[in-house]
């Protein structure tokens, strides 16, 4: 018998009304706390417009439990100062695998994309497409595969100012430095960039929502450096819950695996490119 159940049952010993509550349903009905982003659209803010929000209330409606949001405005800290600390019971949205954390099933993949006026998609194809030589500006975030070819293709140094720019020449050292993937794709329907580079989750919703066509085009996942290394640029997406945490993580890939045509639907209604293993494997041997 779990701690938890244990406890409920001291607590009921001479209280009448408490035979009148099933035990089990009483544990399964509590809060569950999602670390969530204050402010970090389309992935989660406190209103709950995010497709991220839409995931995690999905998930309570399956456990039938409440869900409770614990924000955070600084990605950097909140598994070591949320998760761990158990001020919240689960994250949506990370790399399957992280080490920090138990992660569940992957519940979704997808990948980097190109972001271009629509009659300019088949110049952007890879990244040796005609209008990523020639383009003056490409916006992109630091620290993601975009910025690692740009490097590779010898494309870096002509972005570097215009890559300032788009966070008003903000420093990022020690301090979390935000790129807002709705500006990154409004630079490109605005004409002030020829293409953008994006994780498709964070683009697709702006792609979708803009005045002007915008095309996104998934990049192959055949990419390497100079050096011959591959560069990645399809992911698989899981929640990640406490390394102790097995029983929710087996609740959690209960769900994923039973009800994955829901979540499809979801993350669909947000615009997002669904890829599955075989077609990342059959883009390597291409």
């Amino acid at each position: 018998m779990s701690p938890k159940i244990m406890l409920f049952l001291i607590s009921c010993v001479g209280i009448s009304a408490c035979s009148q509550v099933p035990v089990v349903e009483a544990v399964q009905g509590a809060p569950l706390k999602i670390c969530a982003a204050e402010n970090e659209m389309p992935y989660s803010n406190t209103k709950g417009e995010g497709f991220e929000n839409k995931l995690a209330e999905f998930l309570g409606k399956e456990l039938g439990r409440k869900i409770e949001y614990v924000s955070w405005k600084d990605p950097r800290y909140f598994i070591r100062d949320l998760l761990d600390k158990k001020q919240c019971d689960l994250v949506m949205g990370l790399d399957t695998g992280d080490p920090r954390v138990a992660t569940t099933e992957a519940y979704y993949r997808s990948g980097y994309v190109f972001i271009t006026k629509e009659q300019d998609a088949d110049a952007a194809q890879n990244w040796d497409g005609e209008l990523i030589k020639k383009a003056k500006k490409i916006a992109f975030m630091p620290g993601t595969p975009a910025e690692t070819m740009l490097r590779a293709i010898g494309r870096y140094n002509d972005m570097f100012n215009y890559q300032h720019e788009l966070v008003g020449f903000k420093s990022p050292r020690n301090q979390y430095v935000k790129y807002d993937a709705s500006k990154l794709v409004g630079e490109v329907a605005s004409g002030k960039a020829e293409v953008a580079v994006l994780w498709a989750p964070a683009a697709a919703r702006y792609v979708k929502e803009s005045t002007v066509p915008l095309a996104m085009t998934v990049i192959p996942d055949t990419n390497v450096r100079a050096d011959g290394q591959k560069v990645a640029h399809h992911f698989s997406t899981s929640m990640g819950v406490r390394k102790d945490d097995r029983d929710l993580l087996a609740a959690l890939n209960g769900i994923i695996k039973s009800k994955q045509d829901e979540i499809d639907g979801i993350l669909e209604a947000e615009n997002i490119p669904l890829l599955s293993e075989t077609e990342s494997a059959l883009a390597k041997n291409n």
